[in-house]
């Protein structure tokens, strides 16, 4: 068989890394010697990690995180707490596959964004969808929804992504609509999906943070209990590894 059309026919089907191993493997002076099933496993692991790449590039762009964290770059030398068995544990996705809970406290600069980041990081790595907010944001978000009528729809784009990432929960107290707007997207969630949530506050404070009892009840009932809380303690890691232009955001969030 000719080789141009293949490669056309290739690009027809959309298997482009596949075209672009064949046309690879016809510089390679020793490739013949390979028997037919081997070069054709070749070009298969060549489209495979094509498509997983992309497939992660396209759940990272889709999940907006906050910072560009892995697990890997988690410093576990510096005194706060941090458990690296139950990191690397959470960091298997089980978690997220489950519906379960992460809640991540702990004062300015212990590390909470970046951890959250980092366990959602490797949910995009297990091919589940992500999506990040901060919570103030994620409220005005829901607010424009109602005004503008999308509201049904963001709702439910909500609802279907597999892990949801609250981040500085309870910097402000909430209005009413707010704790309501809350309530709705828990209540959604609660053992559907998966839901982290970050807070300079101790989880003892959260009840004066959405600022109803009732209201209060509803939405910690949902969240705490059973939940994997990672407390983070210490002092602030900015004031330990300052920021500098020409090195990447290092874990000080």
């Amino acid at each position: 068989m000719l080789l141009e059309p293949t490669l056309v026919r290739l690009r027809e089907l959309r298997l482009d890394a596949m075209a672009s191993a064949l046309e690879e493997q016809q510089g390679v002076p020793d490739i013949r010697e390979l028997s037919f099933e081997d070069r054709l496993g070749l070009l298969v692991e060549r489209e495979a990690v094509a498509r997983e790449d992309r497939r992660l590039s396209r759940l990272l762009r889709q999940a907006r995180l906050r910072l560009p964290a892995s697990i890997e770059d988690i410093d576990f030398r510096t005194p706060r707490g941090l458990d690296r068995s139950v990191l690397l544990r959470l960091a298997s996705g089980d978690w997220v596959c489950h519906a379960q809970v992460v809640l991540i406290t702990g004062a300015t600069g212990t590390g909470k964004t970046f951890v959250s980041c980092a366990l959602a990081q490797a949910a995009c790595r297990q091919g589940l969808s992500v999506r990040y907010f901060r919570t103030a944001r994620l409220l005005e978000e829901l607010a424009l929804a109602r005004a503008d009528g999308s509201w049904p729809r963001f709702l439910d784009r909500l609802q279907k992504t597999r892990l949801l990432v609250l981040d500085d929960f309870g910097l402000v107290p909430l209005s009413e609509v707010e704790r309501r707007d809350l309530l709705e997207v828990i209540e959604d969630r609660t053992g559907r999906q998966a839901t982290l949530v970050t807070s300079q506050l101790p989880i003892e404070h959260w009840h004066e943070a959405v600022g109803d009892a009732t209201f209060a009840d509803a939405i910690l009932d949902r969240l705490v209990h059973h939940s994997h809380r990672i407390p983070l303690k210490g002092a602030s890691m900015r004031r330990e590894k300052p920021k500098t232009p020409e090195v990447a955001t290092p874990e000080t969030a």
